[in-house]
């Protein structure tokens, strides 16, 4: 069955995030679950469905180091962008679903604070950069030999099942060219 980016945003969603509590908060109960009860200053591990909401509420904040912004984005270019010729830089499994969220993020803050229109477009111009450099460089390997383990650990989720669909497309495409009559 073919892998749905929606089905890696529900594991994403289901991860277990660290978190500061912002303020003292009791013991929520949710379906079946049970969050805090949160102490100011104090970290926890929660879903992350759940820490986005708490969140949201003012109760918790996500640790600087788990949030993408520009800064992140625009390292992440760079490696990739320096990178020799048939190598990847390495992504951590989760960089996309928090793309997507980061890029989502912004884009509903500007009809509050219309200046983030500017800072929405040129994250989404690094954005689809990274994803196009890293699209060009799996599309080059998917056509040549398979790859070392290795390598394809620095592929995220997304980026090993368009690795191997393309792998197994250009593999049947060589066998058809390559296929002469003579050789049955």
């Amino acid at each position: 069955m073919p892998m749905k980016i929606e089905n890696l945003d529900f594991c994403f969603e289901n991860l277990l995030v660290r978190v500061t509590a912002d303020r003292n908060y009791p013991e929520i109960q949710l379906a079946g679950l049970s969050a805090g009860p949160f102490e100011e200053g104090n970290e926890y591990e929660v879903y992350y469905w759940i820490a986005q909401e708490l969140a949201a509420a003012g109760i918790v904040h996500f640790r600087e180091d788990d949030l993408l912004n520009a800064t992140n984005l625009y390292k992440i270019q760079w490696k990739e962008r320096v990178q020799i010729a048939g190598q990847i830089s390495e992504l951590t499994e989760d960089f996309y679903p928090k793309l997507r969220r980061y890029l989502a993020d912004i884009k509903a803050e500007i009809a509050k604070h219309p200046e983030k229109a500017q800072e929405y477009e040129k994250a989404k111009h690094l954005a689809c950069d990274i994803v196009n450099s890293r699209l060009k460089k799996i599309v080059a390997l998917s056509s040549g030999p398979a790859q070392t383990g290795q390598l394809q650990k620095k592929f995220t989720c997304e980026e090993r099942f368009i690795y191997e669909q393309l792998g197994k497309i250009i593999n049947e495409w060589k066998a058809q060219i390559l296929y002469f009559e003579g050789e049955r």
